[in-house]
Formats: C-alpha cells, sequence, structure tokens
C-alpha cells in the first residue's frame, strides 16, 4: 500500500508543515528542532512502514508513528505553557493529533485483519 493513498499519511503531512512553518522564525533551536523532527517522524514513519514486506513491519513502524505522536502531543502542551504556541493553535493541533492516533489505530487493526483473515 502507498503512503500517498493514505488520509492519515496526508493529514500527518500537514501537520508537520503547519507547524514546520510556525516554528519558522522561532529562535529556541533545542524546541523548534525537537517538535518540527517529532512532526515530521509521523508522517515518515508511515511512509516507510507501508513500504516493508510483512505486516509486522508495517505495524511496528505505525507503531514508532503513534509514539512520535504521543511526543508531539506532549511537546505542543509544553509549548502552550511556555507561550511558543499560541492556545487555540496548540489545541487544535492537539486535536488533530488525537485524530491521527486513531487513525493509526484504525490502519493497523486493518493490517492486523487482513495478516489474519
Amino acid at each position: 500500500m502507498k503512503c500517498e493513498k493514505l488520509d492519515v499519511w496526508e493529514r500527518a503531512c500537514r501537520l508537520s508543515v503547519e507547524i514546520y512553518t510556525y516554528f519558522k522564525e522561532n529562535k529556541d533551536f533545542s524546541f523548534k528542532d525537537q517538535i518540527t523532527r517529532s512532526s515530521l517522524s509521523i508522517a515518515s514513519n508511515i511512509a516507510e512502514g507501508m513500504e516493508k514486506e510483512s505486516f509486522k513491519e508495517n505495524i511496528r513502524f505505525l507503531e514508532i508513528s503513534k509514539g512520535s505522536t504521543a511526543e508531539l502531543i506532549t511537546q505542543i502542551y509544553i509549548g502552550i505553557e511556555i507561550y511558543y504556541i499560541e492556545k487555540d493553535i496548540g489545541f487544535l493541533w492537539i486535536k488533530e493529533a488525537n485524530e491521527l492516533l486513531k487513525m493509526l489505530n484504525g490502519l493497523k487493526r486493518n493490517l492486523i485483519t487482513k495478516a489474519n483473515p
């Protein structure tokens, strides 16, 4: 399955672009690097996992992507608290990240079903 056909991949890419754009001028390079890398990791691991030959590997990379999503949510909350992220924007990103988690879980269930008919 090609990642470009997955809504979850497309939405993860879009969220990453929003975060990169938002932090373009931020001078705290450590925080900026961490939050942009975790956002980039979500879509990247979906893409890498979908190119693997086995369902086990597909699922492993979806789990990594879920971990990156949880990491991103944590960083957004911290970014809100330290006034790097406007609350309304941060909470929209958190909502989207939680939707990505649901979609990743659904994709994982779908792959498990295909692997164990």
